[in-house]
């Protein structure tokens, strides 16, 4: 279908060439009156020819980005030409790329929201479906101990919801970069103390020896960050090593990056759940039932937040090693 403005413009061309050779017979002579007129329609002709391929090949690039926005996987590759519309040419391809890349993002986005808000409500549901059977229980319960058992126990319920909140906010929140990590240097040692000291108790009660080998240095991160990242690191070592094991901290500081070390003499990790255990909600053969998995999830985001780094290798029945990195230039 032609368009109207070239139709209209092509008209025109032509009625002025008419025109124009009209006149030229009456002030000239008919020899001159047609060379006129031959020229006019042969230029009247290529102009249309030109402006009708220049026009066609603008809806072709019209209708791709109908495509494109339809939904449709337009992998079309245009010839490379000279001129402006290969410049438009050009930048509508990456613009189609950018469309597609997006979409595609977006779709990875959207499934993650979905297994993700699933996983939330996994683990929600189990603490709420133990306190409502804690509390039918109370309502027909006397007994004063078995009461005090039972709040005990929906008292717990409670904390581990709590925790479960506030940690999904707080990763909620790194996602999205609404939290800014501050650049500082730290003496190892107060950030190890700090790391540590919430967990004696647990220690001792488990007979777990704490070996600490840090050396006297600086690392540069985000401290209160930092604390919470290998403090999750160290629970899970905790938790995996049996009584009487041990727990060793120790340091190393290269040209490239300063490290933290936690080694255990746990249980260890399954090589098939090794490169799973930094994912939100995974639960590997080895985890306790009282783990949702998102400890350690919490401590690989905080640390890719400071351009860091977490490395972890593990012996099934002898322990693993957690290597913490902090660099000391952004690689």
């Amino acid at each position: 279908m032609i368009n109207q403005e070239l139709k209209k413009m092509t008209i025109l061309q032509f009625a002025l060439t008419f025109v124009f050779t009209a006149s030229a017979i009456f002030l000239f002579d008919k020899k001159v009156a047609l060379c006129l007129l031959l020229q006019g329609c042969l230029l009247a002709a290529l102009f249309f020819y030109f402006t009708k391929k220049r026009y066609r090949d603008i809806e072709r690039i019209n209708e791709r980005l109908v495509r494109i926005l339809g939904g449709e996987e337009d992998l079309e590759v245009w010839d490379n030409e000279e001129g402006e519309l290969s410049i438009l040419r050009s930048n509508v391809g990456k613009t189609c790329s950018i469309l597609i890349s997006q979409r595609e993002r977006l779709k990875k986005e959207k499934q993650f929201l979905a297994d993700f808000i699933a996983d939330v409500s996994h683990q929600l549901k189990t603490p709420m479906t133990s306190m409502m059977v804690m509390n039918d229980l109370l309502e027909g319960e006397e007994d004063p101990e078995k009461q005090r058992e039972f709040i005990q126990t929906q008292s717990e319920q409670l904390s581990k919801m709590n925790w479960l909140i506030q940690t999904l906010l707080t990763m909620s929140k790194l996602d999205t970069d609404s939290i800014v990590m501050k650049e500082e240097k730290v003496a190892l040692s107060d950030l190890i103390k700090e790391v540590t000291d919430p967990f004696m108790v647990l220690m001792d009660l488990k007979n777990i020896t704490l070996i600490d080998e840090t050396k006297d240095m600086q690392v540069k991160c985000d401290k209160n960050w930092s604390v919470e990242a290998i403090r999750n690191i160290v629970k899970n070592c905790i938790e995996h090593t049996d009584e009487g094991g041990m727990l060793t901290i120790t340091s190393e500081d290269t040209n490239i990056y300063s490290a933290v070390k936690v080694q255990d003499t746990g249980s260890g990790i399954d090589p098939e759940d090794l490169q799973h255990i930094f994912e939100r909600f995974y639960r590997g053969k080895t985890t306790g039932k009282e783990s949702v998995g998102i400890g350690l999830a919490l401590s690989k985001t905080i640390m890719d937040k400071q351009h860091g780094r977490i490395l972890v290798t593990s012996e099934p029945g002898k322990g693993s090693t957690f290597e913490i990195r902090f660099y000391k230039t952004i690689i």
